[in-house]
Protein backbone atom coordinates (compact mmCIF):
# COMPACT_ATOMS: atom_id res chain seq x y z
CA UNK A 1 0.00 0.00 0.00
CA UNK A 2 2.78 2.26 0.89
CA UNK A 3 4.05 2.19 -2.78
CA UNK A 4 1.03 2.45 -4.09
CA UNK A 5 0.45 5.48 -2.12
CA UNK A 6 3.94 7.23 -3.31
CA UNK A 7 3.17 6.14 -6.75
CA UNK A 8 -0.08 7.64 -6.94
CA UNK A 9 1.32 11.17 -5.42
CA UNK A 10 4.23 11.12 -7.99
CA UNK A 11 1.73 10.86 -10.48
CA UNK A 12 -0.89 13.35 -9.34
CA UNK A 13 2.31 15.84 -8.60
CA UNK A 14 3.58 15.58 -12.51
CA UNK A 15 2.97 18.74 -14.43
CA UNK A 16 1.90 17.69 -18.34
CA UNK A 17 4.01 18.40 -21.43
CA UNK A 18 1.08 19.78 -22.60
CA UNK A 19 2.24 22.95 -20.71
CA UNK A 20 5.35 22.74 -22.53
CA UNK A 21 5.67 25.17 -25.56
CA UNK A 22 8.51 23.33 -27.26
CA UNK A 23 6.64 19.93 -26.71
CA UNK A 24 3.26 21.43 -28.26
CA UNK A 25 5.95 22.81 -30.84
CA UNK A 26 7.39 19.95 -31.76
CA UNK A 27 3.81 17.74 -32.11
CA UNK A 28 2.55 20.63 -34.41
CA UNK A 29 6.13 19.81 -36.35
CA UNK A 30 5.44 16.39 -36.32
CA UNK A 31 2.77 15.92 -39.28
CA UNK A 32 5.71 17.83 -41.74
CA UNK A 33 8.20 15.31 -40.62
CA UNK A 34 5.91 12.58 -41.26
CA UNK A 35 5.05 13.23 -44.56
CA UNK A 36 8.84 14.17 -45.54
CA UNK A 37 10.11 10.75 -43.54
CA UNK A 38 7.73 8.41 -43.21
CA UNK A 39 8.67 7.23 -40.32
CA UNK A 40 7.39 4.57 -38.10
CA UNK A 41 6.01 5.44 -34.73
CA UNK A 42 9.22 4.91 -32.46
CA UNK A 43 10.65 7.54 -35.01
CA UNK A 44 8.19 9.84 -34.44
CA UNK A 45 8.21 9.11 -30.94
CA UNK A 46 12.23 10.14 -31.20
CA UNK A 47 11.47 12.90 -33.32
CA UNK A 48 8.95 14.71 -30.58
CA UNK A 49 11.33 13.84 -28.39
CA UNK A 50 14.23 15.13 -29.99
CA UNK A 51 12.48 18.72 -30.83
CA UNK A 52 11.16 18.68 -27.26
CA UNK A 53 14.22 18.46 -25.71
CA UNK A 54 12.36 15.54 -23.29
CA UNK A 55 13.87 11.80 -23.05
CA UNK A 56 10.68 10.32 -22.86
CA UNK A 57 6.64 11.35 -22.32
CA UNK A 58 5.31 7.77 -21.87
CA UNK A 59 3.97 8.18 -18.40
CA UNK A 60 2.54 11.24 -19.34
CA UNK A 61 -0.67 10.21 -20.36
CA UNK A 62 -2.09 13.68 -21.88
CA UNK A 63 1.43 14.09 -23.47
CA UNK A 64 1.05 10.44 -25.10
CA UNK A 65 -2.51 10.37 -25.81
CA UNK A 66 -2.06 14.07 -27.98
CA UNK A 67 1.17 12.47 -29.83
CA UNK A 68 -1.06 9.17 -30.48
CA UNK A 69 -3.87 11.21 -32.12
CA UNK A 70 -1.29 12.92 -34.48
CA UNK A 71 0.01 10.06 -35.38
CA UNK A 72 -3.05 8.82 -36.42
CA UNK A 73 -4.10 11.70 -37.94
CA UNK A 74 -0.63 11.73 -39.92
CA UNK A 75 -0.80 8.25 -41.04
CA UNK A 76 -4.41 8.19 -41.99
CA UNK A 77 -3.52 11.38 -44.64
CA UNK A 78 -0.02 10.02 -45.47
Amino acid sequence: MYCKDMENNATDSMISLLQNPAFISAIEGMADFCFEMNPDIDMAYDYVCDQANVSTFVADGPAWDLFYDMWEVVQSQN
